[in-house]
């Protein structure tokens, strides 16, 4: 096939593609959905009874914050880079929250093992990775399902910080109900299930986001 005629194929059997909505307001549906979604969830299983005196720590404040903010800006970079020609550095945008909310933690982790020794500071909690898988699986799908109609120019990452943008905000929402202050078990069993969760979501990208090639009808000459 001459080149002229691939253009004249392609110009002529091509369909009208509506544009997406921009990386913010897809980041503001998804995250306006999956609050809501979790407004529903803390009236059904209850706020932590000692809720009130959590929110006058300034860590505990910092740490839910920053899960939140993760979220926030996973969901955004993952939209972005479901975008060509946006900026690489959209993507590493969920990292410096990702840090200050480590940090939050490991700053936690010290000041009770100083105060208390190592004696029972990291128990078998399974139960914490089912909670977030189960908390975060609706978000996870609703967002997956906005960047599939994107362009899977990076598909490892997008799904990553798709992943990570759900379950993140699953973690900051279970501090709202789960009552567990021991900072070491939320590193291990928390902060550890949402980055677990997030390298499966990494790993799948290339299943989940892959370019299907349009039909070119074939002439002769």
């Amino acid at each position: 096939m001459r080149t002229e005629d691939l253009v004249q194929s392609l110009s002529d059997n091509a369909t009208p593609v509506r544009r997406l909505a921009h990386p913010a307001w897809r980041t503001a549906l998804w995250l306006s959905v999956s609050l809501v979604y979790f407004a529903l969830v803390l009236a059904i299983v209850g706020l932590r009874e000692d809720l009130a005196s959590r929110l006058e720590d300034p860590r505990f404040i910092i740490e839910v914050s920053a899960a939140l903010l993760t979220s926030m800006m996973a969901a955004a970079a993952a939209f972005c880079a479901g975008c060509p020609g946006r900026p690489l550095w959209e993507r590493f945008a969920p990292f410096p929250f990702l840090a200050v909310w480590l940090a939050s933690l490991g700053e936690g982790c010290w000041r009770q093992w100083v105060q208390t020794g190592p004696d029972g500071q990291l128990q078998f909690d399974f139960l914490c990775v089912q909670v977030i898988f189960a908390l975060s699986l609706l978000p996870a799908l609703l967002i997956l399902a906005m960047i599939k109609r994107g362009a899977p120019i990076a598909p490892m990452s997008t799904t990553g910080l798709a992943t990570l943008a759900a379950t993140a905000l699953g973690a900051a929402v279970l501090r709202l109900f789960h009552a567990q202050d021991v900072s070491l078990m939320l590193l291990v069993w928390q902060f550890g299930s949402v980055m677990v969760l997030a390298g499966i979501g990494f790993l799948l990208g290339r299943v989940f986001l892959r370019w299907s090639a349009p039909a070119v009808p074939m002439t002769d000459g």
